[in-house]
């Protein structure tokens, strides 16, 4: 299958994917901040660069891509249907990098807890989840 774009508005529309300040990202935070808590924002410091950190509870937290990060069992995380190959090798390493993080981010002594952007559709949902991550 060829490309419907241009190479110019291909790249004009990859540059408008983000990777921090999202909107699923802003919802979490905007659940943290109704709940009292204080958080700092993608810290250099710590493997992965969590996109929000918790000192005071020892808690970090991803907001993922279900499509980048491949949320398993989830239908947002289809595999595009031209070259797959490149596909499965740059989400086969996404994951790789996720679970190497998570694990060296618990070897430090954090909680680690990951946020799917499918599970927003239900926010009262995810909030309790924080709620009693957060111990309120």
């Amino acid at each position: 299958m060829v490309d419907r774009l241009s190479k110019a508005e291909r790249s004009a529309l990859m540059s408008r994917i983000r990777g921090k300040d999202t909107v699923p990202e802003r919802t979490v935070r905007s659940m943290l901040h109704r709940m009292g808590a204080r958080f700092r924002l993608h810290r250099a410091d710590l493997p992965g660069r969590p996109d929000i950190v918790l000192p005071r509870h020892g808690l970090v937290i991803f907001v993922h891509g279900c499509f980048w990060h491949r949320h398993a069992g989830c239908k947002h995380a289809s595999t595009p249907s031209t070259r797959r190959r490149y596909w499965q090798a740059k989400f086969e390493g996404n994951v790789a990098r996720d679970r190497r993080d998570q694990r060296r981010l618990r070897a430090l002594g954090w909680s680690v807890m990951t946020v799917w952007e499918c599970e927003l559709r239900r926010p009262e949902r995810v909030s309790a989840r924080l709620a009693r991550r957060l111990g309120s």
